[in-house]
């Protein structure tokens, strides 16, 4: 086992898949990992939602393994993956986790199966089945909108004694439940939120960080939220998430990674905002609003960097 449990907290980043006429682009993703490596991004969960894993065919997903490790590599930069992994049969579950056994990863981010609805009887042998079998550490996933079952407190907090289950992503949309986790979970159980427009208030709840698609955009600020909460300056940290909340909301109008994807080809961080079937690109009225957000981050980090330097 590695050091998973340990880096399983700060800002990480569920990293969009770019692609370019159907296939993936390799080029746009080695520029996103230079510059997301290069910033205060603490570790990378790669093809899950954001992603569009389930869209990947496993050679793509090994393709998209090597060159993102390839680039930190040659960056000498060590930062965590995570490779995102999702279905509704243990049994072909079990076969993804043999078939990514060797890959350069660090863990593996897997989600409640979903369609099927399982109890939580059935969901906590299914996530024990799993870490079981794994070789690396194991994620839990618990996104109920997406996979329409919630993995109860009880359910987590008895995988949690698992030795190679090490946190969760907490998408479950209910405070009271994840505040009573943060509460009740053992030592070392890492807490991360997934629910972007809730990522202040995960953080000043106890959450050991947050797994944020907005954090493709305004990095920085999303970063320094938990720096300044983390020095006890809440109101400056309040201030500085006020100036980037308006985008978790943006960014989620319509189905993701859509909406980040043409932010990130227009800002020129990726070359096609090209999304695979049956997601599809921003509408144009979508398109207009992004780019009133853009150019109010834009002007806005201006008078920023005019007042430092005054």
């Amino acid at each position: 086992m590695n050091d998973l449990r340990h880096q399983l907290r700060g800002l990480w980043l569920p990293l969009i898949t770019p692609f370019r006429n159907g296939e993936l682009d390799e080029p746009s993703l080695q520029r996103l990992v230079r510059h997301y490596a290069s910033g205060p991004v603490d570790g990378l969960i790669l093809a899950a939602t954001s992603g569009e894993g389930l869209t990947l065919s496993m050679t793509e997903l090994e393709r998209l393994v090597t060159v993102v490790r390839s680039e930190l590599d040659d960056m000498q930069r060590h930062m965590p993956l995570c490779l995102g992994l999702s279905g509704a049969a243990t049994s072909k579950l079990r076969d993804a986790l043999d078939d990514t056994a060797d890959w350069p990863i660090d863990g593996y981010l897997i989600a409640s199966p979903y369609y099927s609805r399982p109890s939580q009887r059935g969901l906590l042998q299914h996530f024990t089945a799993l870490a079981n079998h794994a070789s690396w550490p194991i994620v839990l996933y618990n996104i109920p909108y997406r996979t329409a079952v919630n993995l109860t407190n009880d359910t987590l907090l008895a995988l949690a004694e698992h030795p190679n289950i090490v946190g969760l992503k907490d998408c479950c949309a209910d405070r009271a439940q994840s505040i009573d986790l943060l509460r009740r979970r053992p030592e070392g159980f890492r807490v991360l939120n997934g629910d972007d427009a809730q990522y202040f208030d995960a953080l000043t709840d106890g959450a050991d960080g947050a797994i944020l698609l907005s954090a493709h955009v305004a990095t920085e600020s999303f970063a320094m939220v938990r720096t300044l909460l983390a020095e006890g300056n809440h109101d400056a940290a309040a201030a500085c998430w006020q100036r980037v909340a308006g985008l978790t909301r943006l960014l989620f109008t319509e189905p993701s990674p859509a909406p980040a994807k043409y932010w990130l080809a227009r800002s020129g961080m990726i070359a096609s905002a090209e999304v695979r079937s049956p997601i599809v690109e921003v509408s144009p009225e979508l398109a207009t609003w992004l780019d009133r957000e853009m150019d109010r981050l834009s002007a806005l980090s201006d008078e920023i960097r005019l007042v430092n330097a005054g």
